[in-house]
């Protein structure tokens, strides 16, 4: 079948889930992703455009997958929400689907042989998000506060739940719904309700004047602390009821299977028998006071400046928390036993894996904690150094098609 005749209604049979959560399929060698199908689905699929790989439709299902449950949140099936991905699947699939893209991603791009590694269970499969984030639109009836479809980046729908969300932060969001006549007098914010600990965090974005943010406060009783960073500034404190813990600064959503992950780590480490850890990308510094509990020497690396700042608080004499990017500072802490790398999304920088990679022998492990299967699988093609001592995947997102993956690695002659 030639490119052109695949333009059009196609019958296609799903084979997998692709990293982003897409449905995925052949036709004569042409790759077509399909978003909302399922494994073993017969599908009727509109491909608009194709060259290597093409972007496909569902239009019907011609034999539906035994792997399919119905959605329960209206907005994944009326607003197609693209905050979930795989609602679509009973949880048992989902899991499945998250070993096989994580094998896949370490065999495919880091050219690593492995099994599909296990995967530790969310306790929850709904209401464990302790933290939602909304864009906030104004138009010539009001406000629209909510999440965007998956295939149409420039709309935003109106929320009225968010069933992997806890309850408490979705009644946060109702009473800034209602305080909206108090917000910056702008087109366009971002608003974050997180929970910390047992009190509910909002943060807003954008705007340069915000008049009447006492009057947004006291009509928003649920929450503790209220943040603010106007457009092209960092966020400070604007009015707060009660301190809370790290302020505006990144935190865990599923709290029970971060825990999970942060024993896994400890246990890793540990099993090292180290002197001397460093922890980059080191949040708050959770696992870090941890280690120094432990009796290990820490050194911790940190970019957000509230967080570091929390950590040094938490970490004990002898051990030390560094501000700044991992790529400038690493040098400076190494050799270490033991190296943590939890990066954000975009993995880690080549420099970073270039330190790593020069360090191997001085180093007896790099446990690197990853929140994304393709870019753990290009940085550990970018260490050669090292061998996969050990590798598990973590269910932190039930219903998308995230997964957090533990990889232990060691010096490869070793």
């Amino acid at each position: 079948m030639s490119v052109g005749a695949a333009v059009g209604l196609l019958d296609l049979k799903i084979e997998s889930i692709a990293t982003g959560g897409d449905g995925v399929a052949r036709a004569d060698g042409l790759v077509v992703f399909v978003p909302r199908t399922a494994p073993g689905d017969v599908a009727r699929v509109r491909v608009e455009s194709a060259k290597r790989f093409a972007r496909g439709r569902l239009e019907a299902l011609i034999v539906p997958s035994p792997d399919r449950m119905m959605p329960p949140c209206a907005h994944y099936t009326v607003d197609r929400c693209g905050g979930c991905q795989l609602q679509h699947l009973r949880y048992e699939s989902q899991l499945e689907v998250k070993r096989r893209i994580v094998r896949d991603a370490v065999q495919r791009i880091a050219k690593r042989e492995i099994e599909a590694p296990a995967i530790r269970r969310s306790p929850r499969e709904w209401r464990y998000r302790t933290k939602l984030t909304l864009t906030m639109r104004r138009g010539a009836n009001g406000w629209t506060m909510g999440l965007r479809p998956f295939d149409d980046p420039t709309a935003v729908f109106q929320l009225r739940d968010c069933p992997i969300t806890d309850e408490r932060v979705v009644a946060t969001w109702r009473e800034i719904m209602a305080a909206a006549a108090y917000l910056p007098d702008v087109g366009e914010l971002r608003g974050i309700a997180r929970l910390t600990g047992d009190d509910v965090v909002a943060v807003m974005r954008g705007g340069s004047d915000w008049p009447q943010s006492a009057e947004f406060f006291d009509a928003v009783p649920s929450v503790a602390a209220l943040w603010w960073a106007p457009a092209e500034s960092h966020a400070r404190l604007v009015h707060e009821r009660r301190q809370t813990a790290a302020g505006a600064s990144f935190g865990q959503v599923n709290a029970d299977v971060a825990q999970e992950l942060h024993e896994h780590v400890v246990r890793l480490v540990s099993a090292h028998r180290p002197s001397t850890v460093v922890d980059a990308y080191s949040g708050t510094g959770e696992t870090a006071a941890a280690l120094a509990r432990l009796g290990m020497r820490v050194t911790a690396i940190e970019v957000d400046r509230d967080a570091a700042a929390w950590c040094k608080n938490r970490l004990p004499a002898g051990s030390q928390s560094l501000t700044g990017r991992v790529e400038d500072l690493l040098m400076r802490a190494l050799p270490a036993d033991v190296v943590l790398v939890n990066p954000p999304r975009v993995g880690l920088h080549e420099r970073v894996a270039a330190s790593l990679g020069r360090a191997a022998a001085q180093t007896r492990a790099v446990v690197y904690a990853s929140c994304d299967p393709a870019t753990l699988g290009r940085d550990l093609a970018r260490m050669p150094e090292y061998r996969i001592a050990s590798i598990v995947a973590f269910d932190m997102f039930p219903q998308t098609a995230h997964v957090e993956t533990v990889c232990e690695l060691v010096p490869a002659t070793s």
